[in-house]
């Protein structure tokens, strides 16, 4: 299942006209590519407890070790490579609701960052023998590599009706023996949304993906500065395709990335945690703020679109049991159509009129503020199941967000025209006003 001449990371930037020698970057599959022999998980039991004393049995594969975290689901029925390396996953132990993981194996170049960030994954069954051409190892395999833990053997089904009921709840797995240890561990626990979950995603500075980027005509491409708040890779493919990108940290204060990159458009990602906690999620968020002031265009995707509602005024409260899986249903409410999207995200925006729909029985959500955009808003998009609110548009501003994934990977591509909204949008704004020629920071002008 493996072999030395697959392809290798992560390079956002190639084929991209007018970039020559883009950077690399490691994809979470690469480890694999070194293992010789792939070994098979021990079946050691293993034992699965939630903080309102229910508990599953099961076996153990992956990293056979403890695990904790806040348990919640996934309802896709592929797509589990994409889904296990999704930075917004990050604190969390993944239950996956298809009753077959892995039965394709895990392929080279095609994940979403360069780790695994569900700190446990829950299934019915692992398939241990995966059968694809293009598979590097198991699941299994994929887990041990990056000392992530997994529990196979759980009634799925009923672990996930009791999330959908009462909420999500926080967990702790690992070897039966260690039973009294675990629920130690249990006991002292605290939800990981209360970490800055985005500081433990966001890369530590920024760089250029895609230099000399050009449209098919040879035209320069817009400068993009894309906030890394757990961003998804396929988004920085979508991205180079239509802007020469800055990948940026999310704690990259707004004027620090303007006098070192001067970008035309800003763009805020997806990312794991409170969108109202007081650390790099913050500083996004002001980053936002800023750039719409400055009518510069802005899109914002999944937490980057809760930014922009915490910005606008409107409070951010924790879902009952969040919106995760690729076939979520999406009503534009301008044109009256329904999208079928891709989804990963526990908190939303309260609805202006309506308030908080859908809210976990905690009742978690952030104080209410002010208005920082210095712009009114519209909810532009709303989730078909419960009504909550999945994007807003400014008004008089170049500027919208969209709860939901347009990337998808995995998941449909209905919303992916997004992506060429936004560009439009850029390409009208820079028609419309000057646009910086010279450019500093990159070698090159």
């Amino acid at each position: 299942m493996s072999g030395t001449t697959q392809p290798r990371g992560f390079i956002p930037g190639a084929g991209v006209p007018g970039v020559s020698n883009p950077p690399s970057f490691q994809d979470a599959a690469d480890p694999l590519l070194e293992i010789s022999e792939h070994q098979q998980p021990s079946g050691s039991p293993g034992l699965l407890l939630l903080a309102d004393g229910t508990s599953y049995r099961g076996s153990l594969f992956g990293s056979e070790r403890i695990a904790q975290g806040e348990l919640v689901f996934t309802t896709g029925m592929c797509g589990y490579q994409e889904s296990l390396t999704d930075p917004s996953f990050a604190g969390q132990v993944l239950t996956f609701t298809w009753p077959l993981l892995g039965n394709y194996g895990i392929h080279p170049g095609i994940s979403e960052s360069s780790k695994v960030h569900p700190r446990g994954v829950v299934c019915k069954q692992l398939m241990a023998n995966p059968d694809h051409r293009d598979s590097v190892g198991s699941v299994h395999d994929f887990l041990a590599a990056h000392g992530v833990p997994g529990i196979q053997g759980v009634d799925t089904r009923t672990l996930t009706r009791r999330v959908r009921e009462y909420g999500t709840v926080l967990c702790v797995f690992g070897p039966e023996e260690s039973a009294d240890e675990m629920r130690k561990i249990l006991s002292e626990m605290t939800p990981p949304d209360a970490d800055d979950l985005v500081a433990s995603v966001s890369r530590e500075d920024a760089t250029l993906l895609n230099p000399g980027a050009t449209d098919d005509q040879g035209n320069p491409l817009p400068r993009l500065a894309a906030l890394d708040c757990g961003v998804k890779y396929n988004i920085l493919r979508e991205l180079c395709q239509r802007f020469e990108v800055v990948w940026c940290p999310a704690s990259m204060p707004f004027d620090q990335i303007m006098s070192e990159w001067e970008p035309d458009a800003l763009f805020a990602s997806n990312g794991p945690g409170d969108p109202a906690h007081l650390g790099d999620a913050t500083i996004a968020r002001e980053s936002l703020a800023a750039a719409v002031r400055a009518d510069m265009p802005v899109m914002g995707i999944c937490l980057g679109h809760q930014l922009m509602g915490l910005a606008a005024g409107l409070r951010t409260y924790k879902l009952r049991y969040g919106h995760r899986g690729a076939n979520q249903p999406v009503v534009d409410l301008e044109t009256g159509r329904v999208h079928i999207t891709s989804q990963n995200h526990g908190f939303a925006v309260e609805d202006p009129e309506k308030g908080m729909l859908a809210p976990h029985p905690t009742g978690a959500c952030s104080e209410a503020g002010e208005n920082t955009l210095q712009a009114d808003f519209t909810v532009r998009h709303v989730n078909a199941n419960d009504r909550t609110v999945e994007g807003l548009d400014l008004v008089g501003k170049p500027a919208f967000t969209i709860q939901f994934h347009p990337e998808a990977c995995p998941g449909p591509h209905d919303a992916s025209p997004l992506f060429d909204r936004f560009s439009e949008i850029v390409a009208n704004h820079l028609t419309d006003g000057p646009k910086a020629v010279a450019r500093r920071g990159d070698g090159y002008a």
